[in-house]
């Protein structure tokens, strides 16, 4: 449903909004203004809270990358350094990557970060251990009647965003309102409906290229509080072309895209289904089809469009917004995602106190994001064409 700039939970009709609110004007902006935010929809509660918290948590990981090029033998020694030796348990069975030996862990020692193991486990091909690759553990087996491990635990952890006050200032003379306009019954309400448009559309593009100050990000009497936008939340999948193995193709491709989705599928257990870019990278996206296009000699209609992709990893519709920047490629899961008015601050008129021959308020409005475990969105960066 498209946006309306409120939590769920106001907008249904059995609850009354003041006359005045203009946050009913909503439906005359042009979804094509704001697509990222039509496409998230309406949270489906407020923020009550300038500084906006969420909780996260995740499970004890379950794959590490050998941290070692000082091999004697790589394809027989049984000691090795590790990233995190920590993530590891005397009787975890552990697969490097591409190969097909299964080893066994005897030894684990945290202080060094080194593993002891046993080679070609089960009958298994010992393969050549190699700098940077990746151990997956398979599994643990314990020891019949032997005491319980160590528990081991992960920590949940509180992220936090801000609040942004969007406003504008309205304002209409006693003439204005009085004479005829032409096309425009209400001059006051056209002038509303002006700003909100644009507030809009600046709340959109703060979703996606906001930032927080740097020093005091709660605001005060001299630093605007403003909200931390997706570009700037995703850390950890991060993709630039020719960089990390990634694809070096410096137009969007398939293969890139399929790069990104497959990392990321490997570190989240969510699915993406937005993919969200400019018109430059729309059009490379639609250019996947290229080469299957098949017209007949009766066809008048050339069509040349990607409405939604589907790989693999997940269905994603594409989202066209101007508001990201060019080069760039936001990979979603629109499910982490949450616009979020403060509780009574979503968009709406406010007057102001009358001191002349005019009519005079606001249109304002107070939102934040919430992106919840950012290692399920990802990005794509440097692409120039």
């Amino acid at each position: 449903m498209p946006f309306s700039g409120k939590a769920t939970y106001t907008a249904g009709a059995t609850l009354p909004e003041a006359a005045e609110d203009v946050s009913d004007l909503v439906a005359i902006a042009s979804p094509h203004d704001t697509p990222l935010l039509d496409a998230l929809g309406d949270a489906a509660r407020p923020a009550r809270s300038t500084i906006h918290e969420w909780v996260e948590d995740e499970l004890l990981p379950n794959a590490d990358l050998i941290n070692d090029s000082t091999y004697t033998d790589p394809s027989a020694d049984t000691s090795f350094v590790v990233d995190h030796a920590d993530r590891f348990r005397v009787g975890d069975q552990v697969r490097l990557d591409g190969a097909a030996e299964v080893m066994l862990v005897t030894g684990v020692n945290t202080g060094t970060n080194t593993l002891t193991v046993v080679r070609g486990y089960g009958g298994s091909t010992a393969g050549a251990l190699t700098n940077n690759g990746a151990l997956t553990i398979v599994g643990n087996a314990a020891l019949e009647g032997a005491d319980a491990d160590t528990a081991r635990f992960t920590n949940r952890l509180r992220k936090t965003n801000y609040t942004q006050i969007f406003s504008a200032t309205v304002e209409v003379s006693g003439s204005e309102l009085a004479v005829r306009q032409v096309g425009v019954a209400d001059e006051l309400d056209h002038q509303k409906q002006n700003r909100l448009r644009e507030l809009l559309r600046d709340l959109e593009t703060s979703v996606i290229n906001g930032r927080a100050p740097a020093a005091t990000p709660e605001g005060s009497s001299t630093v605007r509080r403003t909200m931390r936008g997706l570009v700037g939340s995703i850390t950890t999948n991060r993709f630039v072309p020719n960089v990390g193995g990634f694809p070096a193709d410096t137009e969007l491709t398939e293969e890139q895209l399929n790069a990104a989705l497959r990392e990321m599928w490997k570190v989240s257990g969510s699915r993406v289904d937005l993919i969200v870019c400019n018109g430059q990278e729309k059009r490379w996206i639609n250019s996947f089809i290229g080469a299957a296009r098949r017209f007949a000699a009766d066809t008048h209609t050339f069509t040349n469009l990607v409405a939604a992709y589907e790989s693999d990893y997940g269905v994603c519709r594409v989202v066209v917004s101007r508001a990201m920047p060019a080069g760039a490629v936001m990979l979603l899961d629109s499910s982490r995602v949450d616009v979020l008015p403060l509780a009574g601050r979503h968009f709406h008129y406010k007057a102001l106190a009358t001191t002349g021959d005019r009519e005079a308020g606001q249109v304002i409005g107070e939102y934040t994001l919430e992106v919840r475990n950012e290692t399920a969105h990802g990005i794509i960066t440097g692409l120039t064409g």
